[in-house]
């Protein structure tokens, strides 16, 4: 709201609607001029489009570097207050003397407190439903020399949850998947839900819950090698191996996985088998390689 007396005088505020680049630059040229500005954002925070680009058109400049300076000023200048996630409702009045309704959406995060860790993201009732455990089935029975080896496994690290991650790797080098018993082993032994295991399980690709060959066949279908034929390479090892991307052969002794890079963009084709790698590859040249892998 502004209105000024017949002498000019300030009075009132100003009120800026967004709160993108030219809604900040807005706010700051009157908050500079003496006026009492209120920045609207419909938004949970300023910035607008802007905070989501890296380069700008058509100057290529980096979008954050032109944005940082301004939400700096914005956020410390006295005669700014922002109005985030808030929407106007209703205007009423003439031209430099005004009335508005604002609605302030409800949020249970202190915007002067809030330091972006995101946590209350994880922990939003809204997006997420409340989880209960509940009771865990008891650990199986597990007997013979996968036992002993799992044992050994979980001997050379101390309890407590940074060892879940190299366990995990542990058992993967050694039986090349994670069997159920084997992770309600690791809860047990450490002390720690099924559920926080299963969780870190499933989160890394270098983990697998489901049975994985003797042999694992990475195929990188990154730009470089995608542009020198690594979808035909990936068709190819299909149809010779009778399973699709992701899969595993019936006898155990492939699986087949594609990947976005490897690292060796130079080599491309690029093809890797267990820790061979096999660069500017070719379909018939990759078939006849597989017979050296034995069953």
């Amino acid at each position: 709201m502004r209105s000024e007396t017949d002498h000019h005088e300030k009075v009132g505020s100003v009120l800026v609607v967004g709160g993108g680049v030219g809604g900040m630059q807005a706010a700051l040229d009157l908050a500079e001029s003496g006026f009492k500005v209120y920045l609207l954002e419909k938004e949970p925070s300023i910035g607008g489009t802007m905070a989501k680009l890296d380069k700008t058109f058509p100057t290529n400049d980096c979008a954050m570097c032109t944005l940082a300076p301004r939400l700096v000023d914005t956020g410390k200048h006295l005669n700014i207050e922002r109005l985030t996630y808030s929407e106007l409702l209703e205007l009423s009045g003439t031209p430099g003397r005004f009335k508005v309704l604002v609605k302030k959406k409800a949020r249970s995060v202190d915007p002067d407190k809030c330091t972006g860790c995101s946590e209350c993201m994880e922990a939003c009732l809204v997006r997420n439903r409340p989880y209960s455990p509940g009771v865990e089935p008891e650990l199986q029975d597990v007997e013979g020399q996968e036992l002993l080896v799992l044992r050994e496994i979980l001997g050379r690290y101390p309890r407590g949850r940074e060892a879940i991650v190299p366990i995990l790797q542990d058992i993967t080098a050694e039986f090349n998947w994670l069997p159920e018993w084997s992770l309600r082993m690791v809860a047990h032994t450490l002390g720690l839900p099924l559920s926080r295991v299963v969780r870190v399980a499933t989160f890394y690709n270098l983990f697998s819950l489901e049975p994985r060959g003797k042999h694992i066949i990475r195929v990188c279908t990154g730009t470089a090698c995608h542009v020198k034929g690594a979808g035909k390479i990936v068709d190819s090892l299909e149809r010779e191996l009778k399973v699709k991307s992701g899969e595993t052969t019936d006898d155990r002794r492939f699986t087949l996985e594609a990947v976005r890079c490897l690292g060796c963009c130079g080599l491309a084709p690029v093809v890797t088998i267990d820790e061979e790698v096999y660069g500017k590859i070719t379909s018939a040249r990759l078939v006849k390689e597989l017979d050296a892998y034995p069953a």
